[in-house]
């Protein structure tokens, strides 16, 4: 045993990538399923009618469920407080969005458009379904 020299064993230096690869899979899975979850809203069934689609900039969209709850977004609301909440909104270019319900009376909606202008607020667009065609 006295000429035996020990060897030395050589490392690998590679990365094995198929674990990597295995976990960016389940991953993307995972993302695929949870990103459609993500985007919830109030449940609103909105009145059909013509018109076009709006600009894309900012806006400040404001829901009247059928309940009369009232949304800025995506929060609820008091009606009393709506002015003041917007009114911070005054001197930029932004835009409301009105989304309410076929079933609320015309008049929650009116004293809502008028809040909206009390607030100092010009631009209101009224959203709607297209209407089908017959």
């Amino acid at each position: 045993m006295a000429g035996l020299t020990p060897r030395r064993r050589s490392s690998i230096a590679d990365i094995n990538v198929t674990p990597l690869v295995d976990v960016m899979l389940v991953l993307l899975i995972i993302f695929m399923i949870t990103a459609p979850l993500l985007k919830q809203g109030i449940d609103v069934n909105l009145p059909k009618a013509k018109g076009k689609s709006l600009d894309e900039t900012e806006k400040i969209n404001i829901v009247i469920t059928k309940e009369g709850n009232i949304f800025l977004n995506d929060k609820m609301i008091n009606k009393d407080g709506l002015p003041q909440l917007l009114s911070v909104y005054k001197d930029t270019n932004t835009s409301v969005i009105l989304k309410a319900d076929k079933d609320v009376p015309y008049g929650l909606v009116a004293e809502i458009i008028g809040e909206i202008k009390a607030s100092g607020i010009e631009k209101i667009g009224i959203v709607t379904e297209p209407k089908e065609a017959r």
